[in-house]
């Protein structure tokens, strides 16, 4: 940490000069990812490292850093090492020897650990297909810096387009830079981000605060949370941004409390950024003083509505209110406010470092930059995706996600979290962006993608989505506390083949008026699990409801599971039956007890002879 705070951009570039010659010693880096791979193991790899380092007396040259997501989650543990950019999964303390004598000591690359591509290892980060497909500029420091040293984010360039931007640019002009690059709100809807500034700049009031909506609540996703645990100085870099450019001198993050390290990691480098003059009073000699403090929040996902954030804020039940007044006017405490989600403000030094012209030049015509996904479900390669707007679902899945495991087939990807749509098969090559997706009834949201393969019943994740939304719904108005609950009520029968054909039109109907009629983005977009599976999957329902049948064998009350007499008595189901229901001499057909069963699938799925039928 320096001495004195930073007065000026000169003092900034300065800084990171003297970073980066204090590094000069050190001749590797050892980056360990410790979001989610923490889980598996992480800490003891990285505790192993240092221990063994030491030991060897290589501890002065050789830095083990513990990083945010380096992104190909399905290899976690994962360490990459620089120089060399040697990219290791999978790893467990007792590789560490190895690796120190092989790769650290001798530059080896060390084949068993890397990522295998056709059967062929891919050693360099680089060169490895899903990073290689990717465009990763927001998450460019993610898995390269450690995020709880500023140091590491100021010697990559941070702040620089901050500190510039409230030293010689006047406000108005980085509205206007911002409305001219295209960029779009990232958290759900899409509002250009620069209008959102500009009313709030425009709004009378001496007072005026900024929020970043980082009440990231949809299942399988982890974007804002990977953006804050890996590289938090970026977001704080667009929000001091946006305070100069709407004039607010206090700003708010509000964070779920489900993400200790997230909340961790952004208290760290706010304290850090105050010791460095780049938050507080007189901000880089700008004369411009804006602070920041974070909240937590208790995990309602209505509050990731900016109205129903802002009540929680203000210590009331997290509820959203009719619009206008919308927030740019009357928000926080009464007073003009502007929201945005971690993703858009991480994005705003991009915008400013490559200038409105470089930035538009990435994406489509009205969908500009990149976005991030959580890759996650039936997909050999989960993980953190960056990706230029316009990207297919064939390039995220198959070029970048490696395909479907066990050679099955794509059905579809639930795009928007639990409030988006299922995109079929036939779509894998449209291009994904916020427009294109309306037009096929799902939404961007803030950037949940959930592949399904052959094996899943979409009238089982329409049913899941919507018992999701329905629960959190806040039940303020009519439309979504009932509306929600008679359409979940109606998918329940349908699952246990109680359903009747005349459910499916008034599911649309309802699903429709409940989209028209309700107050906020939740009740809004909560029925497209249905309406799009619908669209695209109504011979599932069909079958659900005349054959009474469940095609992927999901739905457990369609679910009859019988012995057939090509049983060889080979006994492998019944060691597998947790309920023992079934029952059979060896190398006799066996028998299963029907009203005893629990239909758990253990029996189907071990059988070799395809004996069991459902």
């Amino acid at each position: 940490m320096a001495e004195k705070k930073i007065k000026s951009l000169g003092d900034l570039t300065a800084l990171a000069g003297k970073i980066s010659e204090s590094k000069k010693n050190i001749k590797a880096r050892v980056l360990i990812c410790m979001t989610g791979c923490r889980a598996l193991g992480a800490e003891l790899v990285a505790n192993e490292f240092r221990e063994k380092l030491s030991a060897a007396s290589l501890d002065d040259s050789v830095e083990v850093v513990e990083v945010g997501c380096i992104g190909m989650c399905a290899m976690a543990p994962l360490v990459l090492i620089e120089p060399y950019d040697v990219l290791y999964g999978k790893i467990r303390p007792k590789h560490v020897d190895e690796i120190i004598s092989a790769t650290i000591e001798k530059g080896e690359i060390l084949d068993k650990f890397v990522v295998k591509e056709d059967g062929k290892p891919v050693a360099k980060i680089s060169d490895v297909s899903f990073y290689k497909q990717q465009q990763r500029q927001v998450l460019g420091n993610c898995g390269r810096i450690d995020p709880r040293q500023i140091d590491d984010a100021i010697e990559k360039g941070g702040y620089v387009s901050a500190v510039k931007a409230i030293t010689e640019t006047a406000p108005d002009q980085i509205i206007e830079d911002l409305i001219k690059a295209g960029l779009r709100g990232r958290g759900g809807a899409g509002f250009p981000a620069g209008l959102k500034w500009k009313f709030a700049r425009q709004a009378p009031g001496d007072e005026k605060y900024l929020i970043c909506n980082a009440d990231e609540g949809d299942p399988g996703a982890f974007m804002d949370r990977a953006l804050l645990e890996g590289d938090p100085h970026k977001v704080i870099e667009g929000m001091l941004v946006a305070a100069y450019a709407i004039g607010a001198s206090h700003g708010l993050m509000y964070v779920r409390a489900e993400y200790p390290i997230a909340v961790e990691h952004v208290k760290i480098a706010i304290v850090q950024a105050r010791e460095y003059g780049l938050l507080g009073g007189d901000i880089a000699g700008s004369g411009f003083s804006f602070d920041l403090e974070v909240r937590m929040g208790a995990g309602a996902f209505v509050c990731g509505e900016e109205t129903a954030l802002i009540g929680s804020l203000e210590g009331k039940r997290g509820m959203p209110t009719p619009r206008p007044p919308f927030p740019a006017t009357c928000g926080y405490k009464g007073k003009p406010t502007n929201i945005n989600n971690v993703e858009t403000f991480a994005n705003v030094p991009l915008v400013l470092s490559m200038g409105p012209d470089g930035y538009s030049s990435i994406g489509t015509e009205k969908s500009k930059g990149t976005k991030i996904f959580a890759l996650a479900g039936k997909v050999k390669n989960t993980g953190l995706v960056e990706v230029p707007m316009g990207a297919t679902l064939r390039q995220i899945v198959y070029e970048i996600g490696g395909g479907i495991p066990d050679k099955k087939e794509f059905k579809g990807a639930q795009l928007g979290g639990p409030s988006g749509g299922c995109i079929p098969a036939e779509y894998l090559d449209y291009p994904i962006d916020y427009d294109s997706l309306q037009e096929l009834g799902a939404i961007m949201g803030s950037g949940g993608l959930i592949v399904m393969d052959e094996d899943t019943c979409m009238v089982d994740i329409a049913r899941y989505f919507l018992d999701f939304t329905q629960s959190e719904s806040c039940g303020k108005c009519t439309p979504c506390r009932v509306g929600t609950a008679k359409m979940l009520k109606m998918l329940e029968a349908i699952c246990r083949g109680e359903g009747k054909e005349s459910d499916l039109d008034e599911l649309e109907r309802l699903g429709e008026d409940i989209r028209k009629a309700s107050l906020c983005g939740l009740g809004q977009t909560a029925p497209n699990p249905v309406l799009s599976t619908l669209r695209y999957f109504r011979d599932e329902y069909l079958e659900h409801i005349r054959e009474k049948t469940c095609r992927s064998g999901v739905c457990k009350d369609l679910l009859h599971y019988v012995i057939l007499d090509v049983c060889v008595g080979c006994g492998a189901c019944k060691k597998v039956c947790p309920v023992d229901v079934i029952a059979g001499e060896k190398k006799q057909v066996h028998t299963l007890d029907q009203d005893k069963c629990i239909k758990c699938g253990q029996c189907y799925q071990t059988c070799k002879f395809k004996a069991i039928s459902r």
